[in-house]
C-alpha cells in the first residue's frame, strides 16, 4: 500500500482489505513498516520495542495473531534507531529486510504491507520485496500531484527487481459522488490509467474513522456501513484479479 500523501486511506485500506480477505477465508498477514504503527494500534496492538525486519532472529517470532480469524499482524516499531536502518539501510540490511519478507510469505495468501507516507528508502524496501503495489488516491483537487513521482520509482523497482513488481491497482478514496469534483478526478484517473483502477471506490465514511480508535476494523465496528460494504466488494475484485 503506497502513497506519498498522508490522509489518503492508506492504512485504512491496508487495514480493512486485510480484514476482508481474512473474513472470505485467506491466511492474511498485515505487515506495518510504517514507524507512526497506525495499522498496528487499529487492530489494537501494541508498537513493538523493536522491529523485527532488522533483527537477526527470524521474522516469525514476532508475528501476532489478531482478534480476526485468518489476520495475523507485524506490528511496527516507533524506535528512532530501528526506523534509522529501515530507512536508510546499506544494501545489506535492504537484503536482510527483503529475506525476512520472503522467509513468512509462504506461510500465507495474501501479505499486506502499509508504507509510510513518503517515496523515500523505507517505501523502496517494502516495494522491492513486494510483487503488487496498491495505491489508493484521494478524489481531491492535489490527486494527480506527486503521483508522477510515485510511479518512476515503482518502475525504478520493477527494473531492479527483473519484473517481480507489477501495479495491483488503483483506489479512489473519500468518494462522495455527489461532488462535481469527485467525478473529475475519477474521470481524470481512469482515463489516464485504464484498467489497473478498481471499480470498487471507497466513499466517505464516519465508520471508517472511528474504528481505529476501538481498535477494530470497520468489519467488527460497523458492519453495515458503506465502508464495511465497500472493503467487500474491493475485497471480491481483489480475489477476482488474482
Amino acid at each position: 500500500m503506497v502513497n506519498q500523501k498522508g490522509g489518503v486511506g492508506k492504512t485504512t485500506t491496508a487495514v480493512n482489505l486485510s480484514a476482508a480477505l481474512a473474513m472470505s477465508g485467506q491466511r492474511c498477514l498485515l505487515l506495518d513498516m510504517d514507524p507512526q504503527c497506525n495499522a498496528t494500534t487499529s487492530l489494537g496492538h501494541k508498537p513493538s520495542d523493536g522491529h523485527a525486519l532488522v533483527k537477526d532472529v527470524a521474522c516469525q517470532e514476532a508475528i501476532e495473531t489478531t482478534h480476526i480469524e485468518n489476520l495475523a499482524i507485524l506490528p511496527s516499531s516507533r524506535s528512532f534507531q530501528d526506523v534509522d536502518l529501515l530507512a536508510h539501510g546499506d544494501d545489506q540490511q535492504t537484503t536482510r529486510v527483503r529475506k525476512h519478507i520472503d522467509s513468512v510469505i509462504d506461510h500465507y495468501d495474501f501479505v499486506l504491507i502499509d508504507c509510510p507516507p513518503s517515496v523515500g528508502e523505507l517505501t523502496q524496501t517494502a516495494l522491492s520485496a513486494s510483487t503488487e503495489v496498491l495505491m489508493p488516491i484521494q478524489c481531491e483537487y492535489f490527486a494527480m500531484e506527486g503521483l508522477t513521482q510515485l510511479i518512476k520509482v515503482i518502475k525504478k523497482v520493477i527494473v531492479a527487481t527483473d519484473g517481480r513488481l507489477t501495479f495491483g491497482g488503483i483506489l479512489l478514496t473519500m468518494y462522495d459522488p455527489s461532488l462535481e469534483l469527485t467525478r473529475e478526478v475519477d474521470t481524470e484517473v481512469r482515463e489516464f490509467f485504464g484498467d489497473i483502477v478498481f471499480d470498487s471506490v471507497v466513499p466517505r465514511d464516519v465508520s471508517l474513522s472511528e474504528a481505529p480508535s476501538h481498535g477494530q476494523t470497520v468489519f467488527q465496528y460497523a458492519p453495515r456501513s458503506r465502508g464495511a460494504f465497500a472493503y467487500t466488494q474491493l475485497c471480491m475484485e481483489v480475489l477476482q484479479r488474482d
